[in-house]
């Protein structure tokens, strides 16, 4: 997204980059960007507040409107989950009991769209 970005300004179309990945997008050089610390995925926020997602589209569209400097990067005022601040260690984390029962249900959803199953390491 950082690159069509930078594509789309090259052309003469002002972007602005809502996201979660503050130092790939930052080194990627886009001309304006709101930095939401939450899980990738999820960059205007909670799934279904309406309310938070909706200010987060409002201060983009502020950083859009008043930005003065290329590779302005402004942090929504958001927390991800402001009553559990542990929830980064959490995220994406696979315990070893859930490994294998994981790796079955990705080997299924490959075969349910006609993939093959993940390639077994060797021993």
């Amino acid at each position: 997204m950082s690159l069509v970005a930078r594509h789309l300004e090259a052309s003469g179309i002002p972007t602005v980059i809502i996201g979660s990945a503050l130092d790939i997008v930052e080194h990627c050089g886009v001309p304006r960007f709101v930095f939401s610390d939450f899980p990738l995925g999820n960059p205007c926020g909670h799934p279904w507040d309406k309310d938070m997602q909706t200010e987060t589209v409002r201060l983009a569209l502020h950083v859009l409107e008043t930005a003065t400097a290329p590779r302005t990067t402004v942090r929504s005022p958001f927390a991800w989950r402001a009553n559990d601040p542990e929830w980064r260690e959490r995220y994406n984390r696979v315990l070893p009991e859930d490994r294998e029962r994981l790796l079955a249900i990705g080997d299924a959803r490959r075969r349910s769209f006609g993939q093959a199953p993940r390639a077994k390491p060797p021993k």
